[in-house]
């Protein structure tokens, strides 16, 4: 227990103020976190990422409708050129995917599950918190199929995720997903796409140079 409470701490003081290394935070159930991941992964190359709950970034907003939701996925996927099939649980559950994730990033493949995952979900239909669908994530991550499914089922994990989600709110972020550059920071969708070049070049500004030789 003093091991995930010390997780806890590291992640939410991480949260709390803008990293010296560049960090992606998703929820691995949010359509629009998906849809910057495809971008993310494919222009920026190495970066941290670090799961959320994105429903704890609302504070005291209602949540969005789900039709409203779907909309704008739709219009960010096409813009992308991007397909979107919708899972039949939709805006339903999420707990064990959100789980599965924060385990994924704690072994640094939290990019490859966050992308096999949102393309089962969202280019296949398929529901995230059936384990089957996680064992094909972590299988294409290159997680380890037993531990990733018991992380699944790990309740802690939920409030530790919540929590992240609360601290990124505190921030005046309010939807996943977020990057944060040194002190700069980009939230949601509309912003990481509209920031383009800016983005590109605050994480750029903090990637270490490789070496030479």
């Amino acid at each position: 227990m003093g091991d995930v409470i010390d997780l806890q701490l590291r992640r939410t003081r991480r949260a709390q103020s803008a990293p010296a290394e560049p960090v992606y935070y998703f929820d691995v159930t949010c359509p629009m976190s998906y849809l910057a991941t495809e971008r993310v992964e494919r222009s920026l190359g190495q970066i941290e990422w670090v799961a959320v709950d994105g429903s704890a970034m609302r504070g005291d907003a209602p949540a969005a409708d789900p039709a409203t939701i779907r909309a704008r996925a739709e219009m960010h996927a096409r813009a992308l050129g991007l397909p979107v099939i919708w899972p039949d649980r939709f805006a339903d559950g999420g707990l064990r995917a959100r789980r599965a994730a924060s385990f994924a990033c704690e072994l640094g493949a939290g990019a490859a599950f966050a992308l096999a995952a949102g393309r089962l979900a969202y280019c296949g239909g398929f529901d995230l918190d059936d384990p089957e669908t996680l064992a094909e994530a972590a299988a294409a991550a290159g997680v380890p199929l037993a531990p990733c499914l018991e992380a699944a089922g790990e309740s802690w994990r939920d409030e530790e995720l919540r929590e992240l989600g609360r601290t990124l709110c505190a921030q005046g972020l309010t939807e996943p997903p977020v990057i944060s550059a040194g002190e700069h920071w980009f939230g949601g969708i509309t912003d990481l796409m509209a920031a383009g070049a800016q983005l590109s070049d605050a994480v750029s500004a903090k990637r270490p140079l490789a070496p030479v030789g």
